[in-house]
């Protein structure tokens, strides 16, 4: 195969042409900024126009052609990344596959300006080179410049709709677990097999899949199809071995509509796993993204977080409402202790069913699940606030449960009752305040269950659950073991409301979201709708409960706090379904002698790496307690600081608060379903980051620093 490429490459030089430029391609320069600010990155297109029926390649041009060249000539603090090249089409011809543009393609390249470059005009010159073919093949090639200047404020130039344009053409990237490999059969001649599976989407009729090229090998551009159902996709590949066969593989996954229209490309880089079996027999397909790990494995990682996840702080609040559960059952019948704690469990495991088929359902719709994506949803925060609030109300004795109580004490009814209605709310409850949670071990399974089919999601999920309700199932069937609990009596009135006041911290963690959807205005109006909820309970249990009089004209007055609070709060003035896209508040980016944060984007990963710094990146959230914990004890410290500065890193943080699309991909291309997640990026641009535990300490920060800046 590299004879033939070469043999037509000659030809194509030497026999068909003797011009250093063609006619049949023409190359222009644009940018996308007409003004920029020192220390920011720009986009650059570098755009080639082909006459019809003519072609050039792709960055893997396949058997035959060869990829576009850029050289640039850049003034002083001034750099250039690599090219990000659009989707490619696939075509036959001769009997060799290639992978071309027609007509009009526009490559991208991030331009990095220093902070100390001087402001003024600016020309970047570049010498681009390419293979122009028809039936003829012609190398061209061309010089092209722009100007932008360097100023105070950025300014858009009028390509940036050219350049936005093409960005929505580079193919997307997948997380590892998205697809898996596996070699197929012994190798003959060096050329070896290989099955590629993944989940293809609803409407995918059509797979395939474009190799990019290899280090010492070559995966050929012919696809075979195995099967496809809404389930899996399995495509064939060979890889010819030219000094070794490779541990992984990398392209794009490409799914086409029935008529062949392109749904979606899934840039991959994928693990190969197994030895060669016997010649002519099949390699059972891959389960799992990390093929030393079975699903079993994976289950069991799920299990042991969901077991972890009991020791988060977002869990605390309720793991009181069990303690103070535990001590009242404490005297009652064993039989009626195990039903309690297996309604419990229940009530977990059905609420992670129900979070499964959320993640499902937004998946098939072709939209981004992520761990803790509710926290995103104003409307549950919310919720969530009123309801934690009402139950921390309830504990103080503001107001009582009881079977008769309506819809306002509905919620601290479940919450406080001690039969299986408490014990299965208990369990939701339990499940709703996890999620902003992320423990050790349940990031990596999360991360992989979020890119794997249906049932295996439904499977992952479930594990975790049983993991978080087996302490008290455990508990349940060893009622001996309550024994050593105190005998229930009048001290239980006391800690009762004592356990009010971690539900009503859980209530202020709540609320602390709200300014980050609504603004500063959000805080105000949702914190005035809580006081006259709160207004409300107390009407209700001063004078309906413990009242002897008038309790009609105290229901009316209850109701009156209740719906006027809600209809001139979070109606009128917030308005509160018709959320702005403005928000206010947000994760602190650059506090008083702390870390001098900037906001993580991907053209800022760029610039910094193309600078050849170390980066360091967290990925964080205001409902995260797991991320603020981080942060106190081994991020915002003394040492880190100092570490950061010593190294000349660039901090980057990601805030997920609102849950952003390109931060779920990130995460997710990071084998990660929620935050946090801290990257540290080495010196070398040819590195991959390293990815810590979700659980830091300053000693794990600090040595991953030391290795990025090696």
């Amino acid at each position: 195969m590299r004879m033939v490429k070469r043999i037509l490459w000659v030809l194509a030089v030497l026999g068909m042409v003797a011009s250093a430029s063609a006619a049949n391609t023409t190359a222009r320069l644009f940018l996308s900024h007409e003004t920029a600010k020192a220390g920011e990155t720009i986009w650059a297109g570098v755009e080639l126009r082909m006459a019809p029926k003519w072609h050039t390649y792709w960055q893997n041009a396949g058997e035959s052609g060869d990829a576009t060249k850029i050289e640039w000539k850049l003034p002083q603090g001034v750099s250039a990344g690599g090219i990000l090249w659009p989707v490619p089409e696939k075509i036959t011809s001769a009997g060799l596959i290639t992978f071309v543009y027609h007509d009009r393609v526009v490559l991208l390249v991030p331009i990095s300006i220093s902070g100390n470059a001087t402001p003024g005009e600016i020309e970047l010159k570049a010498h681009v080179a390419w293979l122009e073919c028809e039936e003829l093949c012609v190398p061209g090639s061309g010089d092209v410049s722009a100007k932008f200047v360097v100023g105070s404020e950025a300014k858009p130039s009028k390509d940036a709709a050219l350049i936005e344009a093409a960005q929505k053409k580079l193919p997307q990237p997948k997380p590892a677990g998205f697809a898996t490999a596996v070699w197929e059969k012994a190798l003959t001649n060096d050329v070896r097999p290989f099955v590629l599976e993944w989940t293809p989407g609803a409407n995918t009729k059509q797979v395939d899949f474009f190799p990019l090229a290899g280090d010492g090998f070559i995966v050929r551009a012919a696809t075979e199809t195995l099967s496809l159902d809404a389930t899996k996709a399995r495509v064939r590949k060979e890889v010819e071995k030219v000094t070794a066969w490779p541990a992984e593989v990398a392209g794009l996954l490409m799914e086409k509509d029935a008529a062949g229209q392109l749904l979606a490309a899934w840039q991959v880089k994928v693990p190969l796993a197994g030895d060669a079996v016997a010649a002519g027999a099949s390699a059972p397909p891959a389960v799992s993204a990390d093929a030393s790990r079975s699903l079993l494995g994976w289950l069991g990682l799920a299990f042991l977080g969901g077991l972890i996840l009991n020791l988060m702080p977002c869990v605390l609040p309720v793991i009181a409402l069990k303690i103070f559960g535990f001590v009242a059952q404490s005297q009652e019948a064993p039989g009626r202790i195990r039903k309690l704690g297996v309604v419990y469990a229940l009530g977990v495991v059905f609420s992670f069913v129900v979070m499964a088929g959320i993640v499902i359902a937004l998946q098939s719709a072709g939209k981004a699940a992520s761990w803790g994506i509710q926290f995103g949803n104003p409307y549950f925060v919310i919720a969530m606030t009123t309801l934690v609030t009402l139950v921390a109300l309830n504990f103080f004795g503001v107001f009582e449960v009881t079977l008769g109580g309506g819809t306002m004490g509905t919620a601290a009814e479940l919450a406080g009752r001690e039969g299986a209605s408490g014990a299965f709310f208990n369990g939701v409850l339990a499940t709703v305040l996890a999620t902003p949670c992320t423990a050790p071990f349940l990031a990596p399974a999360l991360g992989f269950a979020f890119a794997q089919p249906p049932a295996i999601i439904v499977l992952m999920f479930v594990a975790v659950a049983l993991g978080l309700a087996a302490p008290y199932v455990v508990l349940s069937f060893q009622p001996a073991w309550l024994k050593f609990l105190p005998k229930p009596g009048a001290w239980m009135e006391k800690f009762k409301t004592a356990m009010g006041f971690p539900m009503l911290a859980t209530a202020a963690w709540l609320f602390s979201i709200v300014g980050r959807h609504y603004g500063t205005r959000g805080t105000l109006w949702v914190g005035l709708f809580l006081v006259c909820v709160a207004v409300a309970a107390w009407i209700w249990g001063e004078f309906i409960q413990r009242g002897t009089k008038r309790k009609a004209l105290a229901a009316v007055m209850s109701l009156l706090f209740l719906c006027g609070g809600y209809a001139l709060a979070l109606e009128s003035q917030l308005d509160w379904r018709h959320r702005s896209a403005q928000v206010g508040g947000g994760i602190e980016i650059e506090g008083k002698d702390g870390i001098a944060w900037q906001p993580w984007s991907r053209e800022a990963l760029a610039k910094a790496r193309a600078e050849g710094r170390p980066v360091f990146v967290d990925f964080t959230a205001d409902w995260c307690v797991t991320c603020q914990a981080n942060k106190k004890t081994s991020i915002e410290i003394t040492s880190v600081r100092a570490k950061l500065k010593e190294i000349n890193a660039v901090p980057l943080l990601g805030d997920y608060t609102l849950v952003p699309d390109d931060i779920t991909q990130e995460l997710k291309r990071h084998g990660r379903a929620g935050v946090p997640l801290v990257l540290v990026y080495p010196k070398d641009a040819s590195k991959e980051p390293e990815v810590l535990p979700a659980l830091l300490t300053p000693s794990t920060v600090l040595d991953a620093l030391d290795r990025a800046a090696r």
